[in-house]
Order: structure tokens, then sequence, then C-alpha cells
């Protein structure tokens, strides 16, 4: 089975070529299968990771940024692959 992990974060305007950049340069403990960065409008930006185990794997999550880079708090979800 597979597990991928989607973390979102919006930065505070102006901020989000920082927090790309911060996003890209973490290092997780080990390797997921694959990983995936996205920007969007409103200076957010999406890092989905996949990894192999069941839903409630235990799996390195992304950490939260410097609570100024950002305009919210970080979201986060959990899906399991179907096919």
């Amino acid at each position: 089975m597979t597990v991928a992990l989607m973390w979102e974060a919006k930065a505070v305007p102006g901020r989000g070529a920082e927090l790309l950049a911060w996003a890209r340069a973490q290092d997780l403990p080990y390797a997921p299968l694959r990983r995936e960065v996205f920007r969007a409008p409103q200076d957010r930006v999406l890092v989905i990771t996949w990894w192999d185990g069941p839903y409630d794997a235990d799996v390195p999550e992304l950490p939260d940024p410097a609570p100024d880079m950002t305009a919210r708090p970080v979201h986060r979800w959990r899906f399991e692959a179907l096919d």
C-alpha cells in the first residue's frame, strides 16, 4: 500500500519564493518513494510525499516553517492510494 502526505503552506505576502526555497531544502530522516513540490498563486507552496506503508504508517513529515514566514498555520492531509 502507498500513503501520500500533503503539506501546504501560504507565505506572508512577498515571501513566496523564500517559503518555496525553504520547503525544497527540508531533509527528511529517510527518503520517500517520491516527492514533488508545487507552487500556486497567493504565495502557496504544496509538497506531496509518497511512502510505502499503510494509511497510519509512521513516516516523517515536513516541519512547520518559522511563524513569521507563513500567513496561517500549515495544512496537512494524509491519503492512501486505491489503485
